[in-house]
């Protein structure tokens, strides 16, 4: 087995760990687990780094288990949070478990037989039938106020302003700890993983496994992942980054990559990919010699698209990268569907047409300045057409050009073009 925590170490992925957590891993394999909040039926990027801590854990030849809280996710975590979460039926938290599932299929092994196979635990199951009362005896009277306040995640919510916090999320930390009590008997499980803002709850379970099966387990976390300019990582102005197409396109997802800084790709790379200690190196090397050809943000943006997406919807991700930088033809605009397409333009202008007028089919100078408002005037478009700066659809156009059916993408959009940067999106209804 490989040094799991060295790893980690390395990669920058490492905040803290209990100590012995190493020698446990030296010894024997080892069950770990990483809880997964089931609040909608997507993971986002923010998931990614407990779950590539998964993923290098089962390569170290060590047992990932990913805990859906569909018990916590009916109660809402005060970890890092100001408000309590929307709490979510048991239908919807099953339908987000087997997407979640579908995702971490992608990073971790669970269909072979290997003894380190990953598995999908839901806290709901465990704990559906485990009444108040029950509870309160069971698990409640092992661990003290005392201890439950001392925590940060406690602390902060009671000492900032806004609402406090109820009982139902101050009781969230003796649930999670639980949770590790249950997977350390029924699974052997004697490591949990996650965020640094999760040390309080991690460690209260390890306090329970300790008092009430007089057993040994250990608390590992990453740092919380953050932008060199102090913004959140993972937010764009439309929100989350999600790993589901439905919710964040290939190509917008391949250009979050793509647009981090320097400062930012340098530790991305590390944590985001599985590429090798060397290859990074070499990597970071080379950018540092060449910054302008942007090779570590190009390179981290191929690898964890990939990983997501696939290679094909990787390749056209790039494709429609490149459209905008003048480097495609009228074939590749015609090989993005209507969802990429208004994804890569969503930031131009944009003009509507009726399909009556294109029915007409206007030519280019009309359609220019009159049908549109593309050019001022019809002597501006003129003079810009006999000049050979105006393209429909990536293709030069001459004085001859009539616009019609023919020209539509995707079924209803033309783009044109004056100059080389200078794009203006069409829209037929």
């Amino acid at each position: 087995m490989s040094n799991f925590v060295e790893e980690l170490r390395w990669r920058g992925m490492l905040h803290d760990a209990m100590p012995g957590t190493e020698e446990q891993l030296a010894k024997e394999m080892t069950s770990a687990y990483v809880g997964i909040d089931p609040t909608a039926d997507s993971l986002h990027i923010g998931h990614l780094v407990s779950i590539m801590m998964l993923r290098h854990f089962q390569n170290a030849g060590h047992r990932p288990l990913a805990l859906v809280g569909g018990a916590t996710g009916m109660i809402g975590d005060p970890s890092g949070k100001s408000k309590e979460r929307n709490l979510l039926d048991e239908a919807a938290l099953r339908h987000n478990q087997d997407a979640i599932k579908a995702q971490l299929a992608l990073f971790l092994d669970f269909d072979s037989d290997a003894p380190n196979a990953a598995q999908l635990v839901n806290n709901y199951d465990w704990m559906k039938e485990f009444s108040f009362l029950d509870f309160i005896r069971d698990v409640g009277k092992h661990i003290t106020v005392n201890y439950m306040m001392a925590k940060d995640s406690v602390k902060k919510r009671l000492s900032g302003e806004g609402e406090g916090m109820s009982f139902t999320e101050f009781t969230y930390q003796l649930v999670q700890g639980y949770d590790f009590l249950h997977l350390y008997r029924e699974f052997n499980c004697k490591l949990q993983m996650g965020g640094s803002d999760q040390w309080g709850n991690i460690t209260t379970g390890t306090e329970l496994i300790r008092r009430k099966e007089s057993g040994e387990a250990f608390a590992l976390t990453c740092p919380l992942i953050t932008k060199a300019d102090g913004g959140k990582f993972g937010k764009t102005e439309e929100g989350n980054v999600w790993l589901s197409a439905k919710y964040t396109s290939p190509y917008k997802f391949y250009q979050f990559w793509l647009n981090t800084s320097d400062a930012d790709a340098e530790r991305y790379i590390k944590i985001f990919t599985m590429l090798s200690k060397e290859e990074i190196v070499s990597l970071v090397e080379a950018h540092q010699a060449e910054a302008h050809l942007r090779q570590l943000q190009n390179r981290l943006a191929e690898e964890v698209t990939t990983m997501v997406h696939g290679k094909d919807a990787l390749d056209k991700a790039i494709k429609a990268s490149q459209i905008l930088f003048g480097k495609s033809t009228e074939e590749d605009l015609r090989d993005l569907d209507e969802e990429t397409l208004l994804d890569i333009f969503s930031g131009v202008p944009q003009f509507e047409i009726s399909a009556a007028q294109l029915a007409t089919e206007p030519e280019i100078v009309n359609f220019l300045a009159e049908e549109t408002n593309i050019f001022p005037s019809k002597g501006e478009a003129r003079k810009m057409v006999q000049a050979n700066g105006v393209s429909i659809n990536k293709s030069k156009v001459g004085m001859d050009k009539k616009i019609g059916e023919a020209d539509l993408i995707a079924g209803k959009f033309i783009l044109a073009q004056k100059g080389k940067k200078n794009y203006f999106l069409v829209r037929v209804n």
